[in-house]
């Protein structure tokens, strides 16, 4: 278990700190002098005058003077979401406590789909994949206090609850993994520590007839250098699912329908789930700290699906009439994380980051299949038994040099380790037994980033650096081995300019460079199967077989990002941005049929490859102000949130006009509010959600279609003391059904599938007690 490696961690992590300090001393002391005091910004400067002098020490009474000499720790002020944004030279947008409660949300998805530029895929209130600028699959870069997202851990198993703040950065900054396109969003576990602090939060929510309850507890507490946090979420997850599929295949030279198919899956599955977090801080004087924060989690599920199929045209018989399933999963994470800052002579500091992690994933489904005289046709078992085991240790370096110049530079080595036992069984036949039941893989990640944030003037301030990364990765099965090495050098350059010392008005620009890795799963060379046709059988282009590629190189990308902010002096916020991002080796699956060693008919299978050259470019407004900020008189007791993005992208080789990138939608919006109840202690919100439908061309031969998502959440909030308050919110009010497609077209026929899914409303009721 990861806790039992917490000393070899510790005992890296403190022999690197006493090298890295006398080398750093050694070495930069002849060039860099003790830098003076930076200059403040007009802004910050009356929150950082000298603090009176302290009150004389009491005198008791008939007694003398008692002489005291306390430690006093000095910090700087707090900014809040908004001013971090604005004094931030790289941009940054953070969101904090107030937006993770606004709505009361079970996931953290629910709340990453109001903010600026991001969006959820996917059906609503089933999560999905987070997409910056319309783009995800590995154009999004998600971190988790600032470090690659590990395998076997998904966002779906973290709550608001566990969050500090959300931090988003629409254009990469060399700190982090330059795999991000269309932008970084790092999740910042809790962190903040208060003494005497307990809370406790149960909720229950009703969806579809269905109770779910959820109970988050909170401790925290400390005793002088010490302080700690402990906090557990338990949550018991009860969920329906109907599911409506069409598919048509038509002749191009007769117009005969040549398939068509309607099939209906109903599915309800039931999972419980036990999250565990801490943070315990030491601090160790002169502002170095050592901090380790461990996570732990167990997910539990079982499902069941019931699926027909009718099936009015085609020239094979349909695969099966009637069909049940059931399943069972089990997940288990545990990760431990380290963190020792230090103080260096000159002003310097070095962070040292030592992480350990374990997933176990085991899952198992049987499907039995039965004709449409009832009688059992085939049988389908699929086992897969996953672990995953991951390390990362990396360091920080940084100096200041002069007046407003601050330098630094950092590594990081992050390895993986995968084993994977897989058997499928068709009517207890494997097709794939000449490729064996475990696949195991290897990954390491190798960075070097160097970095310069230079206040040029109290106007203009710049950020500059370059980060090399290179991953390997090696898979091998029973009689495959696959490797793969790729290696890239990215510079990055942001700067942003105020207009006066006093203005509210700000430019920034950026120029970037940046990357998207391709996946494990599309490097491995080994085969799945489709989920409807058995491979004694053919199947169709609406539901191929998929396989990975070695050979795939990573994707390319120059950017250029500019933005126009204004803000308000309540804390409102006007912004315009426009970026702009050409990509070379764009990665896109392509379906083709093709004759396969796993059956002895030719079959349809999806494989990645190194397709072509794209660009994507768009404009994205942002505002959040109180209505009177802008109009004299109006009320300060509403607060209003709006943002709207306009996307174009376009693939070469693809014929137009919907030759754009994989589930780019055209354009986003969202609008908010809430409304404080004079003379109550009430509030009321509200949030809209909005992506048009839109048709992608991904090959000249192969469609996508997603249907408009609107989606509608609401809440009230009353507080009846400081330390007592309720929310009630109900999400996804429209419940629209989700509509998205496919379409796959030869010379002689064409194939479209569109899946048309239900949503449902659900209401939940929180209440929040600090004790």
């Amino acid at each position: 278990m990861p806790n039992a490696r917490l000393l070899p961690c510790l005992l890296l992590l403190l022999p690197a700190a006493t090298l890295a300090q006398s080398v750093a001393e050694t070495a930069l002391a002849p060039a860099l002098e003790p830098a003076p005091a930076p200059a403040l910004e007009p802004a910050l400067a009356p929150a950082l005058e000298p603090a009176p002098p302290p009150e004389p020490a009491p005198v008791p009474p008939g007694g003398k003077p008692v002489n005291r000499l306390d430690e006093v720790e000095v910090t700087a002020p707090k900014l809040d979401d908004t001013e971090q944004r604005r004094y931030s030279t790289a941009a940054r947008m953070v969101f904090g406590r107030e937006e993770l409660d606004r709505f009361g949300d079970s996931s953290l998805g629910d709340v990453l789909k109001r903010l600026p530029g991001v969006t959820l895929s996917g059906t609503p209130g089933r999560g999905g994949d987070i997409r910056m600028r319309g783009l995800g699959s590995g154009y999004t870069m998600i971190l988790l206090n600032g470090e690659p997202m590990p395998r076997g851990f998904s966002l779906d198993q973290l709550t608001p609850e566990q969050v500090e703040r959300i931090e988003i950065s629409r254009a990469p900054v060399v700190e982090h993994s330059t795999r991000a396109i269309a932008g970084t969003i790092n999740i910042v576990l809790r962190e903040s520590i208060a003494r005497h602090n307990d809370l406790v939060r149960p909720a229950l929510s009703y969806e579809a007839g269905r109770f779910q309850p959820q109970l988050f507890l909170q401790h925290e507490d400390g005793s002088g250098r010490l302080q700690y946090s402990m906090g557990a979420h338990v949550h018991h997850q009860d969920d329906a699912g109907d599911t409506t599929t069409l598919t048509r295949g038509v002749d191009n030279h007769s117009g005969a329908t040549l398939l068509a198919q309607s099939q209906r899956d109903q599915t309800h599955s039931i999972g419980d789930g036990l999250h565990l977090n801490g943070r315990l801080l030491w601090k160790l004087g002169g502002g170095d700290s050592l901090s380790l924060q461990p996570f732990l989690m167990d997910l539990r599920s079982n499902s069941y699906t019931h699926s027909s199929l009718d099936q009015s045209a085609g020239s094979t018989p349909a695969p099966f009439a009637t069909a049940d399933a059931s399943g069972d999963s089990r997940t288990q994470v545990a990760r431990l994380m380290g963190n020792l800052k230090l103080g260096l002579a000159h002003a310097a500091r070095l962070e040292l980051r030592c992480n350990l992690g374990q997933s176990v994933s085991d899952n198992s489904t049987t499907r039995d299949e039965y004709d449409s005289a009832g009688k059992p046709s085939h049988v389908v078992f699929n086992r897969a038994d996953i672990s995953d085991r991951s390390y990362l240790t990396a360091g920080k370096y940084s100096r200041p040099v002069g007046s407003g110049h601050q330098l630094a530079a950092g590594w990081e080595v992050e390895g993986g380790e995968r084993s994977e036992a897989a058997d499928t069984l068709q009517d207890g036949l494997n097709p794939l037994a000449s490729y064996g039941d475990r696949i195991h893989a290897r990954t390491l990640r190798l960075a070097g980033y160097a970095q310069d944030e230079w206040d040029i003037s109290p106007l203009w301030s710049v950020y500059g650096g370059a980060r090399w990364e290179q991953i390997q990765t090696r898979s091998s099965a029973l009689a495959i081995s696959a490797d793969n090495t790729g290696s890239v050098l990215d510079p990055v350059l942001h700067s942003v300019w105020r207009f006066s010392a006093e203005s509210r008005d700000q430019i920034r620009a950026a120029f970037t460079e940046s990357y998207r890795a391709p996946t494990l799963s599309n490097l491995a060379p080994i085969p799945t199967l489709s989920g409807i046709y058995p491979a004694s059988v053919a199947n169709t282009a609406a539901s191929p077989d998929s396989e990975g590629n070695p050979a795939l190189r990573p994707e390319l990308a120059r950017g250029l990002d500019l933005a126009y902010e204004h803000y308000l002096a309540q804390g409102g916020l006007l912004s315009a941005s426009a970026f702009a991002r050409d990509i070379s080796d764009l990665i896109r699956n392509v379906v083709s049929l093709e004759p396969v060693a796993w059956s002895n008919q030719a079959r349809w299978v999806s494989r990645p490859q190194n397709f072509a050259h794209a660009t994507t470019r768009g404009i994205e407004l942002e505002a959040k102000f109180q209505p009177a900020e802008l109009v004299a008189g109006a009320s300060r007791n509403l607060d209003l949130r709006l943002n709207y993005s306009r996307y174009w992208s376009s693939v070469d080789g693809v014929p137009g006009p919907d030759n754009r990138l994989d589930q780019q939608p055209h354009q986003t919006a969202n609008l908010g509010s809430d409304y404080r109840w004079p003379g109550l202690p009430l509030t009321l919100g509200g949030n809209i959600s909005w992506t048009p439908g839109f048709v992608i061309q991904k090959t000249s031969n192969q469609t996508y279609l997603q249907g408009s998502k609107r989606v509608l959440d609401l809440y009230g909030l009353w507080k009846f003391d400081p330390r007592t308050q309720l929310r009630i919110a109900l999400s996804n009010a429209l419940h629209y059904d989700y509509l998205t497609g496919d379409g796959q077209s030869t010379a002689s026929f064409v194939q479209n599938a569109q899946t048309i899914e239900k949503t449902y409303p659900s209401i939940t009721a929180r209440l929040e007690l600090r004790l």
